[in-house]
Formats: structure tokens, C-alpha cells, sequence
């Protein structure tokens, strides 16, 4: 009995390990253009990932969004927008329309990728990873609206999450962009 849980604790902390290895640079998403887009080419920059919508209250995030990838892009940063439609039907645009809003409204000029579900039962793998400790060895979150952002390492590891709300200047953010936390 004795060598069998010994066994069972082993298998478990083997499992526990295994799940924590994948990182950010293991999945491959598709761009706003339909693209495949691998995320391993972001091995060695801090990303910062957003769900995004154009028809939210918090829609002018996108301004503070580019902002802040204009002032910390020369330093390895990048921000990678979702798309989603997931709150009260917030982002309903074909990923063509959102590419124009972006470009039109906001002159977007950081990462943009297709349209995704980032909850419920056809939540994108992605969005799996980043809400599920099993997953991403992190944390479990939950995505509680349009503009949450998950601070994802130069190794493409999980870091932290910024609410919606929080805006992207906010020292949580910044400090950890700026390597002070």
C-alpha cells in the first residue's frame, strides 16, 4: 500500500510538472489577417495580452494600449489584442471591420489577431492556459471582461493579470515592464 501511494504522489507531481513546462511560445493563433501567427517568435519579449472589443466602455484603453507600445517597444515589449465577443455582444465585427476600427479610430499598430472566445465551452486554448493554474503553473483567473491583460514573461511565462479596469499606464503594468517588481 505503502509503494502505491508512493507511486500515486509521484504520477501527480509528474503530471503537476509536465503542465507547468507549456508556456505562451508553445501555442500558434491565427492573426486578424487569418494568418498563422506562432507565438514562439515572441521568445525573449515581455507580452502583454488583451481582450479587446470596439463597442465596450473601456474601448478607449485602446489609445493608452498603443501608447504604451510606442513608449516600450524598443525594449523587447509587445501587446497581442483578442478580439472577443464574450460580453454582451461588445465585439460583433468581422475581423476585417475590427482591423479597420483599430487602424481608423486608434492607428493600432501592435499585434492584432483573429476574433476568439476567451470563455465558456468554446474558450480559444490560449485563453485556456491563461485562466487555468493546471495549465499555466501560475494562477487560475477568470476573464471578467473586454481589456483584461495577462503580463506573460521574456520566457513565455504567466506573470500576473490586470483587471479591465486598470489602465494600461498603471504601475502594476509598468513595473513590471520596466523590470521593477
Amino acid at each position: 500500500m505503502k509503494k502505491l501511494y508512493t507511486l500515486l504522489i509521484m504520477a501527480v507531481f509528474s503530471i503537476s510538472l509536465t503542465a507547468q513546462t507549456k508556456s505562451l511560445h508553445d501555442f500558434t493563433v491565427k492573426n486578424i489577417d487569418g494568418e498563422d501567427f506562432n507565438l514562439s517568435s515572441l521568445k525573449g519579449k515581455k507580452v502583454l495580452v488583451v481582450n479587446t472589443a470596439s463597442k465596450c466602455g473601456l474601448t478607449p484603453q485602446y489609445e493608452d494600449l498603443q501608447k504604451l507600445y510606442e513608449r516600450y517597444s524598443s525594449k523587447n515589449f509587445i501587446i497581442i489584442g483578442f478580439p472577443a465577443n464574450n460580453f454582451m455582444n461588445q465585439e460583433p465585427g468581422s475581423n476585417s471591420e475590427i482591423k479597420q476600427f483599430c487602424s481608423s479610430e486608434y492607428n493600432v499598430t501592435f499585434y492584432m489577431m483573429s476574433k476568439i472566445s476567451v470563455k465558456g465551452d468554446d474558450i480559444h486554448p490560449l485563453y485556456q492556459w491563461l485562466t487555468k493554474k493546471e495549465l499555466n503553473g501560475k494562477m487560475d483567473s477568470k476573464v471578467k471582461w473586454n481589456f483584461q491583460k495577462y503580463m506573460i514573461d521574456e520566457n513565455g511565462k504567466l506573470v500576473d493579470v490586470a483587471y479591465p479596469k486598470t489602465n494600461p499606464f498603471d504601475d502594476q503594468i509598468v513595473n513590471w515592464i520596466e523590470n521593477k517588481i
